[in-house]
């Protein structure tokens, strides 16, 4: 029971900051169903354990619990995925930036007024 309670607020709290991201422009409206639908999912299971039960059971698995596990094994595997591919995309872009740069700027050794004098 305290288990509930405490999920429920730590759910509670984590859409109430999907919501202010949302209405901050911090997260897209696609971000927002799919993190906002994630937390009341689980706040439904939550709340109501037999619902994983029942769907631990339309998918012939064992346990509601495990149904949870499995489920958010893959959820994680999947955003680390995408996650990946972000970063890989960035690393790309900051590539390119610093190419285009460097190209466009003659390379100098010293900036401009800050040349040795000869001795």
């Amino acid at each position: 029971m305290i288990i509930q309670i405490i999920l429920s607020f730590f759910l509670l709290f984590a859409l109430s900051r999907v919501i202010l991201q949302v209405r901050n422009a911090k997260i897209s409206i696609g971000a927002f169903l799919f993190w906002a639908s994630l937390f009341i999912f689980a706040l439904s299971g939550v709340l109501d354990p037999r619902l994983t039960s029942y769907a631990a059971q339309v998918l012939g698995i064992g346990r509601g619990s495990d149904v949870v596990i499995y489920i958010s094994i893959a959820l994680i595997f999947y955003l680390i995925f995408r996650l990946s591919i972000s970063l890989e995309e960035t690393r790309r872009e900051i590539t390119e930036l610093v190419r285009k740069i460097a190209l466009e700027q003659p390379l100098t050794k010293y900036p401009p007024g800050k040349r040795k004098a000869n001795k």
